[in-house]
């Protein structure tokens, strides 16, 4: 069977470790696996092509596709367009549409980048948390929102955080799920204390919670989960929680491994259907440099391989290349030790195509 891949590289460094991306597709292709991939603009590069972010030719082959292969979006050129054109709204329509509702971002610390970590060594070492975050409620999608000015004559801002009991219990049966491949712990964040819909989600996912009864499940308030992934992050295995709770969460754990460059995700919908996708966003202050790490785009093809098209064994050889270079010291500048040797986005790609090709 044929892998069809859309491949949207989006904008700032998308497009470099992209095209990284697609040489270890190119080796996977040579070492037997089938897969076809095509190429469209995104976020910027869409809004560039055809004045939206998401074009219909884009979201024609996206609905086509097995899974998506993201790359970033965003630029500050873009920042002065009305809201609805800003690259960012693509990929937020693009989630909507697919109804890609389950983000699932792995902060794994490797023992070669324990160093990285603003972190004492002792407290991240051998960290391994999976955040399961809603993507497509909560507060980014709720209605009504909008600026007006109120009978003060001031102006005034307002958005809705929404959920229903169906989008909570679905994203916590993901989470008990995964949990039980991994550690058989969840813990579920909210701000139960102060706000109903957080509530709501509570009561969910606690009455969720009875058909995984050999899953422990904890609760608690997300003021209180920030200080512990900075305080003890190895006491989580599974965290699950709300979009906008889950966004802020996720960043701060990508911290905890060193370098938000080494983070892959998943954002998938209930056939199995996602997109992945670095965390680390377009920056575009190294685009075009050559500085970018494009080990966070490797993971997430291999999350793609392993969740969407059930591929495990090909994605367990590029996780397996990609902590084979690790273990031989390579380095890109965000995860380098100062005064260690530092390589750039070819060398690192050239590394793992390498790691891969050996490894078959």
């Amino acid at each position: 069977m044929t892998i069809k891949l859309a491949i949207l590289p989006g904008d700032g460094i998308g497009p470099e470790i992209i095209h990284q991306s697609l040489r270890v597709i190119d080796v996977l292709g040579r070492q037997g696996l089938s897969i076809e991939t095509e190429t469209a603009p995104v976020g910027g590069a869409g809004y560039d092509a055809s004045g939206d972010p998401l074009p219909e030719a884009t979201l024609a082959l996206c609905e086509s596709a097995d899974a998506i292969l993201f790359g970033a979006v965003g630029g500050p050129q873009y920042d002065t367009l009305p809201r609805a054109q800003r690259p960012e709204q693509g990929l937020l329509r693009l989630r909507k549409h697919f109804d890609l509702y389950a983000n699932l971002r792995p902060a794994i610390v490797y023992p070669e980048l324990a160093h990285a970590s603003t972190l004492k060594t002792e407290v991240v070492a051998g960290l391994d948390i999976l955040i399961v975050r809603e993507l497509t409620g909560d507060i980014y999608f709720g209605q009504p929102r909008g600026i007006h000015t109120n009978a003060d004559g001031l102006r005034e801002g307002f958005d809705t955080m929404r959920y229903n009991e169906a989008e909570i219990r679905r994203i916590a049966i993901t989470a008990f799920e995964a949990a039980r491949k991994r550690g058989g712990r969840v813990c579920s964040v909210d701000k139960a204390n102060v706000l109903e819909t957080t509530q709501l989600w509570r009561d969910v996912v606690t009455e969720t919670h009875a058909d995984f009864a050999d899953v422990e499940l904890s609760h608690m308030y997300v003021d209180n989960a920030a200080m512990q992934l900075v305080r003890n992050p190895k006491q989580f295995d599974v965290i699950v929680t709300g979009n906008m709770f889950g966004d802020i969460l996720s960043d701060a754990a990508s911290m905890l491994t060193g370098s938000i460059g080494m983070l892959p995700s998943a954002s998938i919908n209930q056939k199995a259907f996602g997109m992945y996708e670095p965390i680390h966003g377009s920056a575009p202050d190294i685009a075009g440099k050559g500085l970018a790490n494009p080990l966070a785009s490797f993971l997430s093809l291999a999350m793609l391989l392993r969740y969407s098209v059930g591929q495990a064994e090909a994605a367990d050889r590029i996780e397996a290349a990609v902590r084979q270079v690790l273990a031989q010291g390579l380095r890109t500048a965000d995860i380098a030790e100062q005064g260690k040797p530092v390589v750039g986005l070819e060398a690192m790609g050239d590394a793992v195509v390498s790691a891969l090709t050996a490894g078959a």
